[in-house]
């Protein structure tokens, strides 16, 4: 269970500011060093940002990655780093992100990087947050990291990729806890998005093995979406499908999108706190500009207390901030934590 009843939490991503956009264009005019010295910066303001919205858990925002997790097949041995965008012009959605091609074994000899985001927001914490407020790391898991990778004759489909993802995944959590990350977040957000038409205990499964190292040591979270490139859903939005299958993850914490679902799943949230399980809660819509006022969101609450009681209930976006321009982002994040304060007061917590 959880420290602070009704905690409020982030998944993982936060929107870039302006200006490290501009410089993502212009990388190869920058050194080691200046690269560097951009990512801290963005950093810094993601978790001033965060710690101004009076959050109990920040991430670093995911300041140096592309996306949530396009970044990640740069620290990895055997692909093409240049994937060719299947459809270029038109509406943006999730078609326009090309595959890398399996060229050789895959490797990741200098881990995934996460380590070292996780690192520089500690460094930056120690001036900035609160004490009292936890630090989060997050990392794809390898199911979802395999579905950007195209099969060969050497890894035939998703799944023999993912088996070949898995130990890489696996050993960044590892050095993850060695480094002091008391809570870290598996995005799997492709396993909710197939869950109905596979097998769900073979996600479970797939999961199970790529956190056993770290059971029991650090916080785990698992986050579950439809999908939200360029503020577009891809899955299949009935998250029923999952149960009771997921109920069996061994994680301490299980994140749900409920907002964009205009919380017609809510009953859910009985059956994941019934398992031990914290339920997290998508209580604000990153898909939508509307923002959500404090009574919005505590309205909210009250009815998610219908199902779970104050201790197994996490508040969070339904999705990562990163599609969501800054200035929603920040007002969405601030309204969001007063409105479970004004319901912590109703309950004397």
């Amino acid at each position: 269970m959880i420290e602070q009843p009704l905690r409020t939490s982030v998944i993982g991503s936060y929107p870039f500011p302006g200006w490290l956009e501009f410089a993502a264009m212009h990388l190869s005019e920058f050194g080691a060093a200046d690269r560097e010295e951009i990512q801290e910066d963005a950093t810094v303001a993601a978790v001033r940002d965060q710690v101004a919205a009076g959050l109990d858990v920040i991430t670093d925002g995911e300041q140096s990655r592309l996306d949530f997790n396009l970044s990640f097949y740069g620290y990895l041995q055997g692909i093409s780093l240049e994937p060719e965008s299947p459809r270029r012009w038109g509406p943006p959605a999730h078609d326009q992100r090309g595959k890398h091609e399996i060229l050789g074994e895959l490797a990741a000899p200098r881990g995934l990087g996460v380590v070292e985001e996780f690192q520089r927001l500690q460094a930056v914490a120690t001036t900035m947050v609160p004490s009292g407020v936890t630090l989060k790391a997050s990392i794809p898991g390898p199911f979802t990291l395999a579905g950007r990778l195209n099969p060969n004759s050497q890894y035939r489909d998703r799944y023999a990729i993912t088996e070949a993802l898995l130990p890489f995944v696996r050993e960044e959590l590892i050095h993850l806890v060695e480094n002091g990350c008391r809570e870290v977040c598996v995005d799997e957000p492709s396993m909710s998005c197939y869950a109905h038409k596979e097998d769900t205990k073979r996600f479970v499964d797939i999961f199970n093995r790529t956190i056993e190292p770290i059971v029991g040591k650090t916080r785990i979270c698992m986050h579950m979406c439809f999908g939200n490139y360029k503020g577009r859903s891809i899955g299949n939005k009935k998250p029923a499908c999952m149960f009771p299958d997921f109920l069996q993850l061994h994680v301490n914490e299980m994140h749900l999108e409920m907002a964009t679902l205009n919380f017609l799943p809510l009953e859910l949230i009985e059956q994941i706190a019934q398992a031990g399980i914290d339920a997290a809660v998508g209580i604000v819509d990153v898909k939508s500009y509307y923002v959500e006022t404090p009574d919005d969101i505590a309205e909210r609450v009250r009815a998610c207390l219908k199902y779970a009681p104050p201790e197994r209930l996490v508040f969070a976006p339904d999705c990562g901030l990163s599609q969501t321009a800054r200035w929603a982002a920040r007002k969405k994040l601030g309204n969001m934590v007063a409105g479970v304060k004004q319901v912590r007061r109703e309950l004397k917590l």
